[in-house]
C-alpha cells in the first residue's frame, strides 16, 4: 500500500510539473503573420494586453501607444492581442486590425494575431496568465478588453490590471520605474 502512494504522488507531482509553461517558450504570429518568439523577452518588462477596435476602452491605444514611446525598447515591450471574446468587439481580420491600429491610433507596438482569451478556445499564453497553477503566481479571469498582465524581466507575472486602468497609471508608471 505504501509503495502504490508513494507512486501516485510522484505521479501527481509530475503532472503538476510537466503542466507548469515558462513564459519565454510561447510563440505566436504577428497581426503580419510572422512568427513571434517569447524568447526574446528574455531581461524585459512586458505589459500583455487584450485588444478590440469597437470597444469604448479602444481610445486606450493611444495611451498604449505613448507609453510605447516612452519607455518600450531594450527593457520594456507592449504586447496587443486583439480578441473578439467581448459582445464582438473585434470581428475584423488581422489585416483590417492592422490598419485600423495604425491608420487610427499610430500604433507600432508589437502585436498579434487575433485569439481568445476565454473559454473552451483560450490561447495556452492566456492560460498561463490566468492559472495559478500554470504562473505560479495568482489566479484571474479576464473580464473585458484591455486588461494588463504585468510580466518582469524574470518572466515572472507581477499584476493583472482592470481594463479600466489606463496604460499610463500610476500602477504601471511605477512598475516601469521599480
Amino acid at each position: 500500500m505504501k509503495k502504490i502512494l508513494i507512486i501516485l504522488v510522484i505521479s501527481a507531482f509530475s503532472v503538476t510539473v510537466s503542466a507548469q509553461t515558462d513564459f519565454y517558450e510561447f510563440e505566436v504570429k504577428t497581426l503580419a503573420d510572422e512568427d513571434f518568439d517569447f524568447n526574446s523577452l528574455k531581461g524585459k518588462k512586458v505589459l500583455i494586453v487584450n485588444t478590440a477596435s469597437k470597444c469604448g476602452l479602444t481610445p486606450q491605444y493611444e495611451k498604449l501607444q505613448k507609453l510605447w514611446e516612452q519607455y518600450g525598447g531594450d527593457d520594456f515591450v507592449i504586447i496587443g492581442f486583439p480578441a473578439n471574446n467581448f459582445m464582438n468587439q473585434e470581428p475584423g481580420s488581422d489585416t483590417e486590425i492592422r490598419e485600423f491600429c495604425t491608420e487610427n491610433y499610430g500604433v507600432t507596438f508589437p502585436m498579434m494575431s487575433k485569439i481568445s482569451v476565454k473559454g473552451k478556445d483560450m490561447h495556452p499564453l492566456y492560460k498561463w496568465l490566468t492559472s495559478k497553477q500554470l504562473n505560479g503566481v495568482e489566479d484571474s479571469k479576464v473580464s473585458w478588453n484591455f486588461q494588463k498582465y504585468l510580466v518582469s524581466e524574470n518572466g515572472t507575472l507581477e499584476k493583472v490590471l482592470k481594463p479600466r486602468v489606463q496604460p499610463d497609471d500610476p500602477q504601471v508608471l511605477d512598475w516601469l520605474n521599480e
